[in-house]
């Protein structure tokens, strides 16, 4: 997996599990490509897709900052971003010859952990 897509993910988890919440600052473009030892474009690309996906929000001159993505984006829209990671990791499943009870059991495992490293956070 590429390292702009490790980053991207872990900066999601992040934020879903509450470790990243509304309104914290994340490092800038220099600091985190320093900490991760990455070339400067690449976070770059990380914050610019992040901020396209209503993750991040770019304030000019004052930092990057973590937005509310569910006050932007509708219930609807919502549904069919899930829909679509969803879709790729029943691919995946399939693929790999798993069942679907046991990729509901998974999901319902990995969900079961975020929800719970959320309120632990809160």
């Amino acid at each position: 997996m590429p390292i702009y897509r490790q980053i991207i993910d872990q900066i999601k988890y992040q934020v879903a599990t509450g470790v990243l919440r509304e309104g914290d600052k994340v490092p800038s473009v220099r600091e985190l490509a320093g900490k991760l030892a990455v070339n400067q474009n690449t976070v770059l690309k990380v914050y610019n897709e992040l901020c396209r996906e209503n993750v991040l929000r770019i304030e000019r001159g004052d930092g990057t900052y973590v937005s509310s993505s569910k006050q932007h984006i509708s219930a609807s829209e919502r549904e069919g971003l899930v829909a679509e990671i969803l879709r790729e990791a029943v691919v995946q499943a399939v693929q790999l010859d798993v069942s679907l009870e046991q990729a509901q059991k998974l999901l319902e495992k990995e969900y079961e952990t975020i929800t719970s490293a959320r309120k632990k956070s809160i």
